[in-house]
């Protein structure tokens, strides 16, 4: 769990958070003051017309409260990348903050994975609290290189991992979930984006995407790379070299000025990798601007 002065320090350093700072720090304390009065689930006004049901202790959601968008510039891109009608993955989905802008705000359907039991019914929660039936699917169900069942964590929040083999032994509370390929969930379809935060398990969620990995549908992936696949026995390099061997390069975004910058390397945590940068870039330049936190991007 962050301290307090950690929480500030990031919302200091925010790129949207840091145009209106007293803001975002009026939001801060105003959350944790209600919530230590009357701790109960809130419906918060997200981006423009849609919403997300928080309640404390959902450090990947209250972040966003706090600084409008949590991950800024890869929410940023999933805005300004995705259409109406395009297909949108949502891998490792928690709560569905990602599904949500995807949906809602830039009105793509989207396939929301989350395997967690108690999680997965908070996202569910969001999808009807923003009538988002018909565009969200949510699946409850875990991806990895074949289909099967595991032991997930059940008490970690938005860090809710595959147990190791250490964690097992040490009984660490877990729930067994059934596991799919993401190619068998997503049979002939393709999606355009896919969002993958499996917490370290992303090597066997991609070597049961190679199919998907190699469409020409697909453009571009934002996935985490933070060296927690080591705790699987695999390195950040391997992942890398796998995505560059499907035609998928890193990059940055630049929210504000919408710019794409080629990278030689990933991380330090999500990275955004692309398969077509041109079309990317027509795509996010030509998409509408989005009012969030009193800003316009």
């Amino acid at each position: 769990m962050k301290s307090a002065f950690d929480i500030m320090k990031f919302i200091w350093n925010h790129p949207l958070a840091s145009k209106r700072r007293s803001y975002a720090i009026r939001r801060f304390f105003n959350w944790q003051i209600s919530q230590r009065i009357f701790p109960a689930p809130v419906i918060f006004p997200f981006v423009e017309n849609s919403v997300l049901i928080v309640e404390k202790g959902m450090t990947g959601a209250t972040g966003n409260i706090y600084t409008g968008l949590m991950d800024f510039e890869e929410m940023s891109f999933v805005l300004h990348l995705l259409r109406e009608n395009d297909l949108f993955a949502d891998i490792g989905a928690n709560i569905g903050v990602f599904s949500v802008l995807a949906s809602v705000n830039a009105g793509a359907n989207t396939v929301a994975i989350e395997p967690v039991p108690g999680t997965f019914s908070r996202l569910v929660r969001n999808i009807r609290a923003n009538n988002m039936s018909e565009k969200i699917c949510p699946r409850q169900i875990g991806v990895g290189s074949e289909r099967g069942e595991i032991l997930f964590s059940s008490n970690h929040d938005t860090i809710n991992h595959v147990l190791t083999d250490w964690e097992i032994k040490q009984n660490v509370p877990s729930v067994k979930v059934h596991v799919s390929t993401i190619d068998e969930i997503f049979n002939s379809e393709c999606p355009c984006l896919i969002k993958m935060d499996v917490e370290g398990f992303e090597w066997p969620a991609l070597q049961g995407a190679k199919r998907t990995m190699s469409d020409s549908r697909l453009k571009a992936i934002i996935i985490e790379i933070n060296g927690s696949g080591s705790s699987y026995g695999i390195s950040d390099d391997e992942i890398h070299s796998f995505l560059l061997s499907q035609g998928l390069t890193p990059y940055s975004y630049e929210p504000f000025s919408r710019t794409l910058t080629s990278l030689d390397k990933y991380g330090p945590t999500n990275t955004i990798y692309l398969r077509d940068p041109e079309w990317i870039e027509q795509r996010v330049s030509t998409a509408r601007k989005f009012e969030i936190f009193n800003c316009k991007i």
